[in-house]
């Protein structure tokens, strides 16, 4: 049998990314999707260290100190030291990053409306539980593929 899932996610994952940083713009907000990501993960939970940060995102921790450093050039976000660890950086949110909150909610409400169109609750339920018995699978695989690449015979 052959499947499409995946391409089918990729396929939506850069439409959606595309589509959702128009909107932005369009609001007045001028980050790129990564950063929107990272954003998203402080204003839940604010002073994360980039490892804490990628765990969150999923995305790497090289990708997302990239991303940071862009952020902290353009003022969104600022880097601190651990005052308890001193080898830890810590992200924290500007106060011009907190203003963005407000309208990054709505133009994420938007998006959300838009890639739920046509759906029952019934059916977005149900969509969301396939999704994340996926990702449940994949980080599974990750951790287990991880730790099989870091035994002694491979290094």
């Amino acid at each position: 049998m052959e499947t499409k899932g995946g391409f089918y996610i990729t396929q939506i994952k850069q439409l959606q990314d595309r589509i959702f940083e128009r909107l932005l713009l369009e609001n007045g907000i001028e980050i790129s999707g990564g950063q929107g990501r990272i954003l998203y993960i402080l204003w839940k939970a604010d002073n994360l260290t980039v490892s804490e940060i990628s765990e969150k995102t999923s995305l790497a921790p090289n990708t997302i100190s990239v991303v940071i450093n862009g952020m902290v050039n353009r003022g969104i976000v600022e880097r601190n030291i651990n005052p308890h660890n001193r080898r830890q950086t810590i992200i924290s949110l500007t106060e011009y990053a907190k203003s963005l909150q407000e309208k990054y909610e709505l133009v994420s409400r938007k998006m959300n409306a838009l890639f739920y169109q046509g759906f029952s609750e019934e059916e977005q339920g149900q969509f969301e539980r396939y999704l994340a018995r996926i990702l449940e699978t994949l980080t599974a695989n990750l951790h287990i593929n991880k730790a099989f690449y870091e035994e002694d015979d491979f290094q």
